[in-house]
């Protein structure tokens, strides 16, 4: 917000030569001008950074909805294993980013460069001024740290071992993600849309909320785990056929969605990071209608997709799948995350509807080969991730991004929307850049991982269940010579071991 000024050498002549010391009543007045001013600017940082706080504790609340969607989507037998793996990616994701992650993805300064940041390690020198940056926009991305890791963690859910969680969870929040944000997102990033000069092909990357930042990250981290692990016995039988292993409640599943659903609308309106933004012209209309705007975006997306998924699904199984339903919706959110705040509500619904094909074909084409992911991750996030990628360089309005970025108001924007194929090239390098870099950090460490044998439980382990073997005792309660229809085996009395 713009201070007000006052000038006591300007004003006095003003009050005309009948007033007692001139000078000195233009001061005066100055100074209460001056003072209101203050007020003001502190009062536009105040509700700026509850914005921000605000939008971080949505985002933090998807934590609880990645939880219950992936508890709901597992066996019985292992709800009490994938749970403990979302608070620790939280808890771990926490101490690794305050440390290094936030330092290697913001950290602005004379050592920092367009591959990396070297500045506010473990927080040193925040707030600062110069850097815009607080305590509020580290809790921000904190939270979107975490739910990278959290994307990853259901792909190989229901036999990784619990020590592979923690190294993974430490080395994607505290350096691969990091780098990644820091080449798109900070303004010393060589891809970065708000980069002050030498922007990529003159337009940087958009990638407002992370389709390809957080959701390609994410998916593709879990796509080599689940990869190199193999899928869970039983998953396919001798002759190759698609067995399915039914996660054990839907209803676990609908509240997860629902959940994340809501923490959506500090995801993707909470990355404009302020609120109280003008835009030129002034009046009714500024960044508090692009936050309005981004909103409906996102949830026009997901509704299209929930609706497509419906259908399509209907017509290819004969069923009305309400799972199905629930990743679709969650695949059109991942998709509209990128381009959200730079197109128009009716653009939302064309790339809700393509993500829902993109992830049915997807998952297809998974069954194939073979491919098993419980929680279908690496399809909805890497797949829907790069479709909205692409999405955004198609759609994104040439109004929206110089309001949103600013800057040269020649600079490009949607191809169909008349600007050319700069940002589509632009986006296309995205794409690459992160299948490479995820896929030469995290590829090798899950590798080695499963050579030292630290990655995949033990037959037996698999089949009576983690919870049991490895976590103490069931979530639920059960009579010891009861079947669990929910998982498809019978429970046996087995002690728990102390392995990790």
């Amino acid at each position: 917000m713009a201070s007000l000024s006052c000038s006591a050498d300007h004003l006095a002549p003003l009050l005309g030569s009948n007033a007692t010391n001139a000078a000195a009543a233009a001061a005066y007045i100055c100074r209460q001008f001056s003072d209101v001013s203050d007020a003001f600017v502190n009062t536009g940082f105040a509700i700026d950074s509850t914005y921000l706080l605000f939008s971080a504790y949505l985002v933090f609340s998807m934590q609880l909805g990645f939880a219950m969607l992936c508890a709901g989507s597992v066996r019985a037998k292992n709800t009490m294993n994938i749970m403990l793996t979302n608070v620790l990616d939280a808890a771990a994701g926490g101490l690794f980013y305050y440390l290094f992650g936030f330092a290697f993805a913001f950290g602005t300064g004379d050592s920092s460069n367009g591959f990396i940041g070297r500045y506010f390690f473990g927080l040193k020198s925040i707030p600062d001024a110069g850097a815009g940056m607080d305590y509020s926009n580290f809790l921000y991305q904190w939270a979107f740290a975490i739910a990278a890791a959290g994307i990853t963690s259901g792909s190989i859910a229901e036999r990784t071992q619990f020590v592979a969680y923690l190294i993974y969870s430490a080395f994607l929040t505290g350096f691969v993600y990091p780098v990644v944000s820091h080449w798109f997102w900070s303004v010393d990033g060589w891809a970065s849309p708000t980069k002050k000069s030498d922007l990529l092909f003159g337009s940087g990357v958009i990638d407002f909320a992370g389709s390809g930042v957080v959701h390609m990250v994410g998916g593709i981290a879990g796509l080599y785990g689940a990869l190199i692990e193999g899928p869970r016995i039983g998953r396919f039988d001798r002759s190759g056929r698609s067995v399915a292993l039914r996660g054990h409640s839907a209803t676990l599943v609908v509240l997860g969605t629902f959940l994340l659903w809501f923490g959506w609308y500090g995801f993707n309106p909470g990355s404009f990071n302020k609120i109280l933004v003008a835009y030129p012209g002034g009046g009714f209309y500024g960044q508090w209608s692009a936050v309005g705007r981004t909103a409906v975006t996102t949830t026009l997306a997901g509704c299209t997709a929930a609706l497509t998924t419906l259908f399509v699904k209907r017509i290819l199984t004969g069923h009305w799948n309400v799972t199905d339903v629930c990743n679709g919706l969650l695949g059109g959110f991942a998709a509209i995350t990128g381009g959200c705040s730079v197109v128009d509500p009716w653009a939302a619904i064309i790339c809700g509807f393509v993500a829902a094909l993109v992830l049915i074909g997807l998952n297809k084409l998974a069954e194939i080969a073979r491919y098993d992911d419980p929680l279908e991750a690496a399809q909805l996030h890497g797949g829907c991730g790069a479709w909205g990628i692409i999405f955004t360089a198609l759609f994104a309005k040439k109004k929206y991004v110089n309001e949103v970025y600013g800057g040269d108001p020649g600079r490009p924007h949607g191809l169909f929307m008349g600007g050319g194929g700069k940002l589509l090239g632009a986006h296309v390098i995205q794409i690459l850049v992160i299948f490479g870099w995820v896929s030469v950090t995290m590829g090798p460490l899950f590798y080695v991982l499963h050579r030292l044998k630290l990655l995949r439980i033990s037959e037996e382990d698999e089949m009576a269940g983690m919870d049991l073997t490895r976590h103490g005792g069931f979530a639920y309660v059960y009579h010891d010579d009861d079947d669990d229809l929910r998982g498809g085996t019978r429970m046996r009395k087995i002690e728990p071991t102390q392995n990790f």
